[in-house]
């Protein structure tokens, strides 16, 4: 993993029972007997996986073994996870902004986050200290939902904009709350409508998907419907005519 587990702290963890676990942003938070917590960042590609103890699957990077002879593995093909044995009250995590899922977000809430930023709101969506919990491929997606260009500059959103992008986030996190295929292993990416699709047709307006890079990162999106209302106007662009007049 990008930070292995000291054998002091690992050793803390023997005869600990789990009793409440628990999400903050991208963190999980695993609370144990003993006043500890056991922090998780799953980075990019990190899962855990539960089977029988002494079978751990390919790019098992940590295990928890139970005393029924269960276990659960930590699982991270590209070994970013990261695992922090911490004291209750002293989880050690970095500021965060409100969560993406919370039910009290609202397009206030988010026109105060971005209050003074300047940039693209697609790489601002990334910034855990602005709203915790979106990802590159949700961010992507969201945007999309909202008919949000990710060059718009993000304090310049007018309220309307921010309440469907925060529509658009929830909707986004529902739907991978009900499916746990994972978009980062593939297992998931036919259900998303922009993300991995570039040169393909737009499922609601036809216009070829595009690709870019913003802030080191791949973005997805639609030149045709995701419009930048504080940039120069778009180009004419070609509509798959496979898709013409049909209602989408």
């Amino acid at each position: 993993m990008a930070r292995s587990l000291p054998p002091e702290d690992a050793a803390r963890l023997a005869g600990r029972d789990v009793v409440a676990v628990e999400r903050r942003g991208k963190y999980q938070l695993l609370y144990l007997t003993g006043e500890l917590v056991l922090v998780v960042h799953f980075r990019m590609a990190g899962d855990w996986y539960a089977g029988p103890a002494g079978d751990a699957p390919r790019h098992a990077r940590a295990v928890l073994e139970f005393t029924d002879r269960t276990a659960v593995f930590l699982v991270d093909t590209r070994a970013f996870a990261t695992l922090t044995v911490r004291d209750r009250g002293a989880e050690g995590l970095p500021a965060l902004g409100p969560d993406a899922a919370s039910p009290s977000l609202d397009g206030g809430t988010m026109a105060r986050r971005l209050a003074g930023r300047r940039g693209p709101i697609k790489p601002v969506l990334l910034d855990q200290a602005v709203l915790a919990g979106l990802g590159n491929i949700y961010a992507a997606e969201a945007l999309w939902g909202a008919r949000i260009s990710p060059y718009t500059t993000a304090s310049a959103l007018p309220i309307a904009d921010l309440d469907r992008l925060v529509e658009a986030i929830r909707a986004t996190i529902d739907v991978a709350r009900h499916d746990p295929r994972r978009y980062s292993r593939g297992e998931a990416l036919g259900r998303l409508a922009v993300y991995g699709r570039a040169g393909e047709p737009c499922v609601r307006c036809g216009v070829a998907v595009e690709r870019a890079v913003q802030a080191g990162r791949s973005t997805y999106f639609c030149p045709g419907c995701q419009t930048d209302p504080t940039g120069p106007p778009e180009p004419a662009r070609v509509v798959n005519p496979k898709l013409r007049g049909v209602r989408l």
